[in-house]
């Protein structure tokens, strides 16, 4: 007869279903997406560098099901988010189809095309070969029958924009998409993109700039193009890649994160570090840090729909998610952030290649 102990006094360690804390749409207001039926949290989640294959898969399913739980229902990704490429896609598909997939209605998962993708001449840019066989790869990824948004991530200034337009239609029209938007165009090439979607019956309905204290080109005409003809906004990068936060106060030297050398290239000028200073000097008065008052800034009055955030842990989303506490501003306290930032260029405007086409 077997001595071997025959109960445990412990529960074996076990994977658990996920289930979604019931009180998840407690926390976050929605916002409509302009004349649209979409509504976004106020912050949504971004995929770009977190969640490929350089993070432990259990680390993102923490983060995901975190969000998830404290109201975030959006989920940006795109065809060449990792790293590697389409790493990204992937991983968040293997939760899709397994701890997400009771609650696929429930989320707005969107993807884009238009950077490079794949060698050869069809992937890259806003043809309709690329655009849409990236969607079809996109689709397998996320392991998914639709994405809720598609996005044109980039202007291509060789191919008619009605060419990529098409494309975003026929993705509606295939059932891959409910629905459809632009990144980083001008507000110049935003208003013949709208008019091309309109033609077809397949309105544009939200924009994706990058947009934050220290990078307003999208002031320059492009909200107003959006407010007239009712599309949304979702700003990317609000932190202008982390430089909005008190890292770099404290040690300019610092390593930049989520391999951004791009901070090697003139981000920590001395002007921007004196910008820094003085903008942290008014997120302590309102009793926020420094990213706070850059999220809360973007979603004021005037500004994005959505903010969308990247993060590397549970903790910083939830730092990140505080920055709804204080979303209201005085007007002298927009003036006194003004004149911080100053009108100088601060170089940080990464996409200026395309939305200044």
């Amino acid at each position: 007869m077997s001595t071997e102990v025959r109960f445990s006094a412990d529960d074996p360690d076990i994977h658990q279903p996920y289930r979604a804390a019931a009180d998840r749409y407690t926390h976050l207001g929605y916002r409509r997406v302009g004349n649209s039926g979409l509504l976004l949290p106020p912050i949504s989640l971004g995929l770009w560098y977190n969640f490929g294959d350089n993070k432990p898969f259990d680390t993102q399913r923490e983060i995901l099901h975190h969000a998830f739980d404290r109201g975030i229902t959006h989920f940006d990704l795109a065809n060449n988010y990792g790293p590697p490429g389409g790493s990204a896609e992937y991983n968040f598909g293997r939760l899709l189809h397994s701890d997400f997939k009771p609650y696929r209605s429930e989320l707005i998962v969107s993807t884009k095309a238009g950077w490079p993708h794949w060698a050869g001449p069809y992937g890259n840019f806003g043809g309709r070969k690329y655009l849409l066989n990236s969607l079809e790869e996109s689709l397998e990824r996320l392991r998914t029958d639709y994405v809720d948004i598609f996005y044109s991530h980039r202007v291509d200034p060789d191919t008619p924009v009605e060419e990529t337009i098409g494309a975003l239609d026929t993705a509606v029209r295939q059932g891959k998409a409910l629905y459809v938007g632009i990144s980083s165009y001008s507000a110049k090439r935003t208003e013949r993109a709208i008019e091309a979607a309109r033609a077809l019956g397949t309105p544009l309905v939200i924009h994706q700039p990058a947009y934050s204290l220290v990078n307003r080109w999208a002031e320059g005409g492009l909200f107003d193009t959006l407010g007239t003809h009712g599309l949304g906004s979702i700003a990317f990068t609000p932190l202008a890649q982390g430089l909005l936060t008190n890292k770099y106060i404290q040690d300019p030297n610092a390593a930049p994160s989520a391999g951004r050398t791009s901070f090697l290239d003139g981000f920590l000028s001395e002007d921007n570090l004196a910008r820094l200073r003085a903008l942290n000097a008014i997120a302590e008065r309102r009793g926020q840090s420094l990213a706070q008052l850059a999220i809360a800034w973007v979603l004021r009055d005037g500004g994005a729909t959505s903010a969308l955030i990247g993060v590397s842990s549970v903790r910083q989303l939830d730092e990140n998610l505080a920055a709804l506490d204080n979303l209201d501003f005085t007007a002298a306290e927009l003036a006194e952030i003004d004149e911080a930032v100053g009108t100088g260029d601060t170089g940080v405007n990464l996409w200026a290649g395309s939305s200044e086409l």
